[in-house]
């Protein structure tokens, strides 16, 4: 990973257009070709990104980050204008993320019980392995269609981005290209049921209660 703090001019060009004003910031390349841009505010968002894959070139105290999206290019400029700190670190092999004992209970259950997101889902395995990152639960359907599900304690909106991440990556292969995405939750909030709902990936509410007692839970669908 390499960590650029730099002020520095950003300008992203591809679906619209968005330019971030000279200022000090700091620039993260992960070794998977992601890209953020972050400011001191603002919490953990970044100002600007880029999803992989990119290609980065660099030419004196120009960095382009280029990525293709359909016919068209997704382009991020930054123009370095003074550099305070580049530096460059391994990091070894991803350690896979604990999940909280609530979260970590209900995957365990809807693995055993795959049939509790939807009729006929089937496990094929847990911790499907993808370049940015493993989704909790790969499926097949009744049809024998691929299924994606990731398992949340609360579904937010940050959860249905990192699923449509992971969609991305699986559909890149062909053997998987149809694949369809499920976030099943305890809660699913309003604005994250909207969103998938927009990107066509299914919410389901689940209890975990009633997943670990005698009768099937009765199951919320957000299409």
């Amino acid at each position: 990973m390499r960590l650029v703090v730099a002020r520095c001019e950003v300008v992203y060009t591809g679906r619209l257009t968005a330019v971030l004003p000279e200022a000090v910031r700091l620039l993260i390349f992960k070794e998977d070709g992601s890209v953020l841009v972050h400011a001191d505010a603002g919490g953990y968002k970044p100002l600007n990104w880029m999803t992989p894959p990119t290609v980065l070139e660099e030419d004196g105290s120009l960095l382009v980050v280029r990525k293709r999206a359909g016919r068209s290019e997704d382009r991020l400029e930054i123009r370095l204008l003074e550099v305070l700190s580049d530096a460059a670190h391994a990091m070894g092999e991803p350690a896979a993320l604990e999940k909280d004992g609530v979260e970590r209970d209900l995957q365990a259950e809807l693995a055993a019980r795959p049939g509790a997101v939807a009729d006929g889902l089937r496990l094929v395995r847990r911790e499907w392995p993808t370049d940015v990152g493993p989704v909790d639960l790969m499926c097949r359907d009744a049809h024998g269609g691929w299924v994606a599900v990731e398992v949340k304690r609360v579904a937010t909106i940050e959860a249905v981005e990192q699923l449509g991440r992971y969609l991305e990556r699986i559909r890149l292969d062909p053997a998987t290209a149809a694949c369809r995405g499920v976030l099943a939750a305890q809660r699913v909030k309003p604005q994250a049921a909207t969103l998938a709902a927009a990107r066509g990936i299914d919410c389901v509410e689940v209890d975990l209660e009633l997943l670990r007692g005698s009768r099937e839970p009765e199951l919320t669908l957000f299409g």
